[in-house]
């Protein structure tokens, strides 16, 4: 027999803890809990974030502003990402969103990075004035 051959590995098998059981054990009389409060009583223990009574951070901190769920975030989109689009396509919010351009409950912005090569009919979408003349001089309209 040799020493790596012992299952279990030495030591990985500790027995629990036996407390109470008097004083010469070690965790005898308050069992590890010390004495008196809150926590050395059986039963139910506090809350996560109680604070024996005093206000609680949570509470503590002002609570500053509104956020609507419905607001709509401005998503940059890249003029250059719409020649997946066929020639004469209506671009729309929900049509981009479908191909994975935007997330829904976002409006995009067409910015002018990269080059436009099919003329399209853009609705709903608000774009930058290099991107708005990029998109007219290659034929297409924004309504």
């Amino acid at each position: 027999m040799r020493l790596e051959e012992l299952h279990p590995a030495p030591g990985s098998k500790r027995p629990p803890k036996r407390v109470g059981r008097g004083t010469g054990s070690g965790q005898g009389k308050t069992c590890g809990r010390g004495t008196k409060g809150q926590k050395a009583r059986s039963g139910r223990k506090p809350r996560a974030g109680f604070e024996g009574g005093q206000m609680p951070l949570q509470r503590r901190i002002p609570k500053r502003g509104f956020k609507s769920l419905k607001e709509k975030k401005d998503v940059p989109v890249n003029i250059e990402a719409l020649n997946r689009f066929e020639e004469g396509t209506e671009i729309t919010p929900e049509l981009l969103h479908r191909s994975g351009l935007i997330k829904r409950n976002e409006s995009p912005k067409l910015l002018s990075k990269g080059e436009i090569k099919v003329s399209l009919v853009i609705k709903g979408c608000r774009a930058s004035k290099a991107a708005y003349k990029k998109i007219v001089a290659k034929g297409g309209k924004i309504l």
